[in-house]
């Protein structure tokens, strides 16, 4: 099976980000869609079981390694990553549709798989969210209450590994402050929204008339 991947003629935004455990991102992003409603969050598959609270669908698509090594090797991924002991992949079916009909998507992934949709669809718009510090993130994920001590210093060991390519995004934000974080990630979403490549395409028809000499 082949998927096509959205083209430089695609009007939709493909905005993706990423940050560390515990980094907020989780907490930023919804604020955004609640903020932004025209933005579809793209539902990833995983070979983790579901946390409390997470339902089929909604937060992630749940499989077992078996399954998910099959649609991977029918082409179904856009991009995949093995990540703290399991698997996690975007469906490219899905993402080509909504980009290609002019509708913006929004991608929670980490490094590792921002770094292969930059690779295969350049256009889109890669953000990582900053922790303050290495405190505020030990903090935050002890506040969970879902991980051992041994996992945390685990996560905090790949959080280091992660931020060493917050470079490789086209933006990054310090969430010291949430809500200034989410008026940052707003006027990102915003300012992508109105490039001019883009903003042709969507308003094809009034460019039309307006430089219609006739």
């Amino acid at each position: 099976m082949t998927i096509s991947t959205p083209s430089p003629g695609a009007s939709g935004c493909l905005f993706v980000i990423a940050a560390p455990s515990g980094g907020g991102k989780t907490s930023i992003v919804n604020a955004l869609l609640e903020r932004e409603p025209g933005i579809r969050l793209s539902v990833s598959y995983t070979t983790r079981p579901p946390r409390p609270g997470e339902q089929e669908g909604v937060h992630y698509h749940f499989v077992d390694v078996q399954r998910f090594t099959a649609l991977k090797d029918a082409g179904e991924f856009l991009e995949h990553a093995h990540v703290h002991g399991n698997w996690y992949a975007t469906s490219a079916r899905w993402l080509a549709e909504q980009v290609h009909q002019g509708r913006d998507v929004l991608l929670e992934i980490d490094w590792q798989g921002a770094a292969q949709v930059r690779r295969l669809i350049p256009g889109s718009v890669l953000i990582f969210i900053l922790p303050p510090s290495t405190q505020s993130l030990r903090e935050r994920l002890e506040k969970r209450g879902q991980d051992s001590a041994e996992v945390i210093a685990q996560r905090l060991d790949a959080a280091r590994e992660e931020v060493r390519h917050a470079a490789e995004f086209d933006y990054v934000i310090m969430n010291q402050d949430f809500a200034r974080a989410v008026d940052d990630l707003s006027a990102i979403v915003r300012a992508a929204r109105l490039v001019a490549s883009r903003q042709l395409i969507r308003h094809a028809r009034t460019l039309s008339e307006l430089t219609d000499t006739r």
